[in-house]
């Protein structure tokens, strides 16, 4: 497992394509991916797997130079006020000083817990006055967020990521509620994102409200690959437009359970002494390999983004 990870993520810092030579490309590369469950790569069965992330670094690498990229401050859960404090570690400041290029998915775990769906019945119900102080705390913490990476990442551009109608197998007298909180969602990002001075990518569209081939668990609102596919792809939408994940270049699935993960991270912790055997080895490699898992830590898994 140790050797999948380390391979794949010397797969991706491959250089494999030539450089594009439009100016406002950075090169090479130092992307950080931060946020919840869709910067992990969670599937709807509640596994890891590559997702927008890992498809954005490996199309990365395809057209220029990529120097580094970790998904290590990413995490399962992970609400506005989470990703606002996993950024503020001292470890997390090491890594983003060194960045130059940014992606945030935050905000909808803020609003999502306050749903309680039905997937038997395809019904969604939650209050409007906890959404409406949701979205508020939501609002507040993404311009902190995005004001702490400004004095982190002096030198990132930064992308907000949006979000999409995460239920689409309910009935459709029970979308439009829902899919109108999201809206607001998006729009604060949007405004956020603005006013910082970083770009909101907007994936909406790509889903609209019936992506059942996108969110293909009536009991789960993650997407397959091709749901991450077309997130990464409205990404490389603001980023480069002529850059796309093709469906030929999509990553083989190799799913990892939290179980296995949170295992390997045992055994990566109990071996100390093979580690400093193998020092002089272990400064050659980047920071997101020295875990199986390209993780710092991940909490218990949960039922949202």
């Amino acid at each position: 497992m140790k050797k999948y990870w380390i391979a794949a993520m010397a797969g991706f810092l491959l250089f494999s394509g030539t450089a594009s030579a439009q100016a406002e490309l950075k090169v090479p590369a130092a992307y950080i991916a931060i946020g919840d469950s869709l910067a992990a790569g969670q599937t709807p069965e509640r596994e890891i797997d590559a997702g927008y992330t890992d498809m954005i670094a490996q199309e990365l690498s395809r057209n220029q130079p990529v120097g580094f990229y970790s998904k290590n401050l990413a995490f399962p859960g992970f609400t506005t006020a989470d990703v606002l404090d996993s950024i503020q570690s001292d470890e997390a400041k090491e890594m983003l000083a060194s960045a130059n290029l940014i992606t945030v998915s935050a905000g909808a775990n803020d609003l999502l817990r306050l749903v309680q769906g039905d997937p038997a019945q395809g019904s969604l119900t939650f209050q409007q006055i906890q959404a409406d102080f949701a979205l508020n705390e939501a609002r507040k913490n993404m311009e902190l967020i995005l004001a702490e990476l400004t004095e982190l990442s002096p030198n990132a551009d930064v992308y907000v990521m949006g979000y999409y109608f995460a239920y689409p197998h309910v009935r459709d007298s029970q979308k439009s509620g829902t899919a109108k909180q999201l809206d607001r969602l998006n729009e604060i990002l949007e405004r956020s994102a603005e006013k910082a001075g970083a770009t909101f990518v907007s994936v909406d569209q790509s889903f609209g409200d019936d992506a059942v081939d996108k969110v293909p668990n009536a009991a789960d609102v993650h997407p397959n690959a091709a749901g991450y596919q077309a997130m990464a792809n409205a990404f490389f939408g603001e980023y480069q437009k002529t850059w796309t994940v093709e469906d030929f270049e999509l990553p083989p699935p190799n799913p990892l359970t939290f179980e296995q993960i949170m295992e390997a991270q045992e055994q990566e912790g109990d071996g100390g002494q093979e580690e400093e055997e193998s020092e002089a080895e272990e400064t050659a490699l980047r920071p997101s390999a020295g875990s199986p898992t390209g993780y710092l830590a991940l909490r218990e898994a949960l039922p949202y983004l």
